[in-house]
């Protein structure tokens, strides 16, 4: 049985994580910081081969890839001089599976 709260501010999560939820919103409202979480839903990807696949300079995607690490959406590893960036967990691709379902139902 579900137990009801006892008042309406029982349902509100902490200020402090609404603000932070919303933060993570907000980063997924770039068309390009869609398009670079997509392409790592695959595989692994360099800079360069990303801003190959998206036809971008490599500056226009270091620029988003770095709001996408402080985000914590994706992380990186390096190889010699070669950083290679990929989703940071599975959470990610739910929440783009989620909301393309949400768009395509």
């Amino acid at each position: 049985m579900i137990q009801e709260p006892t008042s309406n501010k029982d349902i509100m999560p902490d200020e402090e994580l609404l603000y932070d939820l919303a933060d993570l919103f907000k980063i997924f409202g770039d068309t390009t910081r869609i398009k670079i979480l997509y392409a790592l839903r695959a595989d692994e990807m360099c800079v360069s081969a990303i801003a190959e696949l998206l036809n971008m300079n490599q500056s226009a995607v270091s620029h988003q890839l770095k709001i996408l690490k402080q985000s914590k959406l994706i992380k990186f590893r390096r190889d010699g001089k070669t950083v290679f960036y990929s989703l940071a967990d599975n959470h990610v691709v739910t929440i783009i599976d989620q909301g393309m379902d949400h768009l395509t139902e």
